[in-house]
C-alpha cells in the first residue's frame, strides 16, 4: 500500500476520461421541461473529478479527445479555468460531439436526459495514450465509462500498461453508466479486468454487485479485490456510508448529512477530495471522510463542477458541521 499512498502523495493525476457540458435548470427545484432558464458548466466524470481535485490544489491533466465546435471549446475554456491541464487532449472533427446532461437542482422525481450518441471522448486512441509523458504524473485515474467503447476501451488499457512501466499506481472509479454499454455482459467483464489491473479502486454498493452477479454479492467482490497486496477498495454505500478495505482491515465510516438539492456529482467530488486529502498527509479513514464531506458540499449546490470545494470551503464546512453519522 505504501507505494499507492506515496503515488497520490505525489499529487499530479494524469485522468483519464470524458469532460461534457452540464446544463440544469434554473433556480433551485425547476423541472427541466417547465424552465425558461438554464445554466451552463462543465461537467462529465472525469473532467468533475479533475476540476475538484485543481480547486483542493491537486495538479490535474486531462486526458481525453472533445469535438472541433463551440461546445468543444467552451468545456476546453472551463477546464482551464478550473486549473485543469489541457495539453493532452486532442481536438477531433467531424461529426462526433460532446457529451451533454440536461438536469435538475431537485431530488424528488430528479431528471437527468444524457447525450451520448457520437461521443466523441470514445475516440481516445493508443497512439494518444502514448504520446503521454507518464514520468510527470505521480498517479493515473480513470473512470469506468472510458471502456465502454473502441476506441477508447483499448487505449485505456494501454495507459494502463503505460502507466504500470512508469510505476505509477491506477486509481479506478467503477462509475457504471449502462446507457453507454453496448451490453451488461460486456459492462461486467471489461469492469472485472480494469478492476484486477487497478490499486485503489472505489465504486458504490451496486456497482460492485454488478461486477459480481447480484447485489447482495458486492461486498463480497470488493473483499475479494482487496485481498491482493498493496491495493485498496473503497466499498460506498450512500446513507449508509463507506468500508475502506485496506491491509486485512475493515474501516467503517459514515456521511455528513445534509439538505440536498440533487443526488449527481457526489461521487465524482468524493474521488477529488479523498485524493487531495491523502495527498496532503491526512490518514486514509480521515481522507475517506474528507472525500464524504465533499461528496455532501456538491450535492447541497446546483451543478457540478462549480459546485466543487476548494480547500478552504471544504475546512469551513467540517468546522461548522456536525461530525458525521456512525
Amino acid at each position: 500500500m505504501s507505494a499507492l499512498i506515496d503515488g497520490i502523495k505525489g499529487n499530479r493525476f494524469a485522468v483519464l476520461g470524458r469532460a461534457g457540458m452540464d446544463l440544469f435548470a434554473d433556480p433551485i427545484g425547476t423541472k427541466s421541461e417547465d424552465a425558461d432558464t438554464f445554466r451552463a458548466d462543465l461537467g462529465g466524470s472525469s473532467a468533475n473529478i479533475c476540476a475538484g481535485l485543481a480547486k483542493l490544489g491537486s495538479q490535474a491533466s486531462l486526458i481525453t479527445s472533445v469535438s472541433d465546435d463551440a461546445v468543444g471549446r467552451f468545456c476546453m475554456n472551463k477546464l482551464e479555468y478550473y486549473g485543469v491541464d489541457t495539453s493532452f487532449i486532442r481536438v477531433v472533427g467531424g461529426e462526433y460531439r460532446m457529451s451533454l446532461a440536461v438536469y435538475e437542482s431537485r431530488i424528488d422525481d430528479f431528471q437527468n436526459v444524457i447525450y451520448r450518441n457520437g461521443a466523441v471522448d470514445f475516440q481516445v486512441t493508443e497512439e494518444d495514450m502514448d504520446k503521454v509523458d507518464y514520468s510527470s504524473f505521480s498517479a493515473i485515474i480513470s473512470a469506468g465509462t472510458v471502456f465502454a467503447a473502441e476506441p477508447s476501451r483499448s487505449a485505456t488499457f494501454r495507459a494502463f500498461e503505460n502507466a504500470r512501466n512508469a510505476t505509477l499506481p491506477i486509481i479506478f472509479d467503477i462509475d457504471y453508466r449502462p446507457y453507454s454499454w453496448p451490453s451488461p455482459e460486456v459492462a461486467a467483464d471489461v469492469l472485472s479486468r480494469a478492476g484486477e489491473a487497478s490499486d485503489l479502486i472505489v465504486g458504490n454498493d451496486e456497482e460492485f454487485g454488478f461486477m459480481a452477479g447480484g447485489v447482495d454479492k458486492g461486498f463480497a467482490k470488493a473483499t475479494e479485490l482487496a485481498e491482493k497486496p498493496g491495493r485498496i477498495v473503497i466499498y460506498k454505500m450512500g446513507e449508509k456510508g463507506a468500508v475502506t478495505l485496506a491491509d486485512g482491515q475493515e474501516i467503517h465510516t459514515g456521511i455528513y448529512p445534509i439538505d440536498a438539492v440533487k443526488p449527481n456529482g457526489a461521487g465524482d467530488s468524493f474521488m477529488a477530495g479523498l485524493l487531495a486529502s491523502i495527498a496532503t498527509g491526512h490518514s486514509l479513514e480521515d481522507a475517506v471522510m474528507r472525500g464524504s464531506a465533499c461528496a455532501s458540499i456538491v450535492v447541497s449546490q446546483p451543478g457540478c463542477a462549480p459546485a466543487m470545494p476548494t480547500t478552504s470551503q471544504l475546512d469551513a464546512f467540517l468546522a461548522a458541521h456536525p461530525g458525521p453519522t456512525r
